[in-house]
């Protein structure tokens, strides 16, 4: 497999960079995210706003204009060939009972927005409280329960839109 990196700049240009280039690359680090390169004798200053290392993308202010950057090695680009998606997961749209028990409390409402890891409801099973958490950013679409009532294990407690 080819050692090479595919660099995309705005969606609109795209460079090969050989790894032997990138030690040859003339930057110097000024700060946290800032730098000064030196390029065909020319002075470049440059700042990473932004960085996604999942989808390995980033935005560069040079000289006060902004620039997508995204840089694949040979693996990225055989699997976005292959169309498979890098980072991504499963989408979970429901929340099932983890095992029997009792319905504390429900901390959300339907139509309500949620974040990752928001505390959903509090289950009692086995004389210990559980708290439910949200597994993605949504919204939730119904809520199958109700405060006080025992469920069975795999029972829907609730739907995401």
């Amino acid at each position: 497999m080819p050692k090479t990196f595919k660099i995309h700049v705005n969606n609109s240009f795209e460079f090969d960079i050989e790894p032997e280039k990138i030690t040859e690359f003339d930057a110097i680090s000024l700060a946290s995210n800032q730098y000064h390169i030196l390029e065909n004798n020319k002075s470049y200053k440059a700042k990473i706003t932004n960085q996604d290392f999942i989808n390995k993308t980033y935005t560069i202010l040079i000289n006060n204009n902004s620039y997508t950057v995204e840089i694949n090695n040979a693996l990225d680009e055989l699997i976005k060939k292959m169309g498979f998606e890098v980072g991504t997961t499963k989408k979970i749209n429901d929340i099932k009972a983890p095992m029997p028990g009792l319905i504390l409390d429900i901390n959300v409402k339907v139509g309500q927005e949620v974040k990752e890891d928001d505390p959903l409801l509090i289950l009692e099973a086995m004389k210990m409280e559980n708290m439910l958490t949200s597994p993605r950013d949504g919204v939730i679409k119904s809520i199958a329960v109700s405060k006080s009532e025992t469920v069975d294990k795999n029972q829907l407690l609730i739907e995401f839109e």
